[in-house]
């Protein structure tokens, strides 16, 4: 196998691709040609066996009465669902048909560092007319999902499933399986859905508030929401009134099936590769047991919904009694659209689609002041742990008040916010040395607490089960329960009027950055502070770490991506033990755009870079 030497890589290659391939030369379709070869087909193909060939080729998409630019694979989108066999080896060839750079990150599956697929950090990408292969073993079974980390593909249709079998039983045992990827499709190119975001923040938030409108507000609120130069109603970037939100490739009026018999057992897969839109999924009048998050089995919890973020994965078990059908709601963050798809227990069967709810609001957790109760740390139990290493990219200890460890729900009621008087929002003496104070920073979170407990925007106060982090706990125990030997802390920053996104105030710039450095098997508590005003799906490639939510040490759930709240702060235990350099980023695709988006180097065994 070639390695790759990073530093000399990222030297030789920025001029030529940028950021991962994200700010290139002037894409395709900005250079004319045909967008039109052919319409991509809604739903999801299978592919299975040791050898898997996938092509990627540009092609169109229609839902409703949007038609657009897609970038098809194997002419579906979603593209196929790979379904691969733990312990098994698989070589997966990526054909690329396009006239720009492609990739495929298998988002989730353990491999080498050099087949992960990110442009500019892992390898140099697949050119036109190239074939890449990846062959690897399969280490693990669960739910993944794979997709472009070239341009802006990902969001033109550049995704699909990846389903690993278990090599022994599965423990959970049903009649039926289906897998759901959410996500969404416009008819405006990515490109220039991003640049209008840079020319104005809010040019696709059609909720926002002003004087006249029928939002909870008090006069008193609304000035002190415009003296903050913020907005309430500022959930998405992106609203429905810009994309259409899908349910295996098909629209809310295309009358998606998942047949059932009565009493059976039906595992749902549900897989959130949208680009920028968090779903809230339930299906009125069923119950849904969550079996397995991020791939990962967890014991079972009954909810009656859950928020996905961008980039989870969730597998819920649902027994269907004997009405008809049931609803499949997705519906998105802020509530502006929904996608819908029907169990049926035969064909053409319905069920009431319940109406969108009224729109969520920012509250003052939201805006980092909801830890006011100091009874405890956030921090857990890290007596024993050497406080003083220190870390090229990031800064140790915490910093301002002790972090609220308990449930920290945003709740709707405003009438606090007369209290904010005098309160500075941007008092960036509140922020360690290492974060960057300049233009790409506009808010400090003043009082960050761990919002594990929240179950995300919106669902704070619905009458019914939610799920949150801290419900979550492993089902079989983990062998690896070291104390962390240090603690890395690093704040998620931005500046909302410019379009600006970082980690600790510093955009991602491939020359200059160092990365985040790890020994080999190091064990690390990283904690992440959410400074700005939306929730992020933060993202680690190569590695599973550990939600530092409240579980004994070996139950900690194990993921990929946790959602940091608004203001809040989150933390997991990582042990890094797969060498090679990692992505570490923002799943919203115009934040990691943006440029927050790092690095991460874990050494090889003998001490060495990769």
């Amino acid at each position: 196998m070639i390695r790759v030497n990073r530093r000399k890589f990222l030297n030789a290659s920025a001029g030529g691709f940028g950021l991962l391939g994200l700010a290139g030369a002037v894409p395709a379709w900005a250079r004319g040609g045909d967008l039109h070869g052919g319409i991509a087909r809604k739903g999801i193909d299978e592919a299975r066996g040791p050898k898997i060939d996938l092509t990627v080729a540009r092609s169109a998409f229609s839902s409703g009465n949007r038609r657009g630019h897609a970038v098809a694979v194997n002419g579906s989108i979603p593209g196929p669902l790979l379904r691969l066999k733990e312990g098994t080896t698989v070589q997966l060839n990526v054909h690329n048909q396009l006239d720009e750079d492609t990739s495929i990150h298998w988002h989730g599956l353990l491999v080498p560092f050099e087949l992960d697929g990110v442009p500019g950090v892992s390898f140099p990408g697949v050119k036109p007319g190239q074939t890449f292969t990846a062959e690897f073993p399969v280490r693990q079974s669960g739910t993944y999902w794979w997709h472009s980390h070239s341009g802006l593909q990902e969001q033109a249709g550049h995704y699909g499933p990846i389903v690993v079998d278990p090599a022994g039983p599965d423990p959970v045992r049903v009649d039926r399986d289906y897998v759901i990827v959410l996500s969404e499709f416009s008819d405006i190119h990515p490109h220039t859905i991003f640049d209008k975001l840079k020319k104005g923040e809010g040019y696709f938030n059609y909720n926002q508030n002003s004087w006249t409108d029928d939002y909870p507000l008090s006069g008193e609120d609304r000035r002190m929401w415009a003296k903050m130069r913020m907005m309430p109603t500022d959930i998405h970037d992106v609203s429905a009134a810009t994309y259409t939100y899908l349910l295996n490739g098909h629209g809310p009026l295309d009358g998606l099936e998942y047949l059932f018999r009565p009493g059976e057992r039906v595992r749902l897969r549900f897989i959130n590769a949208g680009a920028m839109s968090f779903f809230n999924i339930r299906i009125p009048g069923l119950p849904m047991t969550v079996v397995q998050a991020d791939g990962q089995n967890v014991d079972p919890v009954e909810v009656d919904e859950f928020q996905i973020g961008v980039a989870e994965t969730y597998d819920v078990v649902v027994t269907p009694g004997d009405k008809p059908a049931y609803t499949l709601v997705a519906e998105s963050m802020d509530r502006s659209g929904m996608g819908i798809a029907t169990l049926a227990s035969a064909p053409g069967a319905r069920a009431p689609i319940p109406p969108l709810r009224d729109p969520p609001l920012l509250t003052m957790a939201d805006m980092g002041m909801g830890g006011m109760d100091h009874g405890s740390g956030g921090g857990g139990d890290m007596s024993g742990m050497d406080h003083g290493a220190g870390h090229a990219a990031g800064h140790t200890g915490d910093h301002g008040p002790s972090q609220n460890a308990g449930d920290m729900s945003g709740g709707t009621d405003m009438d606090g916010m007369a209290s904010m008087a005098g309160m500075d929002m941007r008092d960036t003496s509140l922020l360690p040395p290492d974060v960057k104070v300049g233009p790409g920073l506009d808010m400090v979170a003043m009082n960050p607490a761990d919002r594990m407990g929240d179950p995300g925007l919106g669902l704070d106060d619905v009458p019914h089960r939610t799920l949150n982090y801290r419900k979550l706990r492993s089902l079989a125990p983990h062998t690896q329960t070291r104390r962390p030997s240090r603690r890395m802390e690093l704040h998620l920053t931005g500046n909302m009027e410019r379009y600006m996104w970082s980690f600790d105030g510093k955009k991602f710039s491939a020359v200059s950055d160092e990365p985040i450095r790890f020994a080999y098997d190091e064990r690390v508590r990283v904690k992440l502070v959410n400074d700005t005003m939306m929730a992020h799906p933060i993202h680690l490639h190569g590695h599973f770490f550990e939600l530092v939510n409240g579980a004994s040490a070996d139950r900690q759930p194990l993921k990929h991506t946790v959602i940091v709240q608004p203001g809040g702060s989150a933390q997991f235990d990582l042990t890094a033990d797969e060498p090679g350099d990692w992505a570490f980023h923002c799943h919203l695709l115009y934040h990691m755009h943006a440029g927050m988006f790092q690095i991460v180097t874990v050494a090889n065994p003998n001490g060495s870079e990769a």
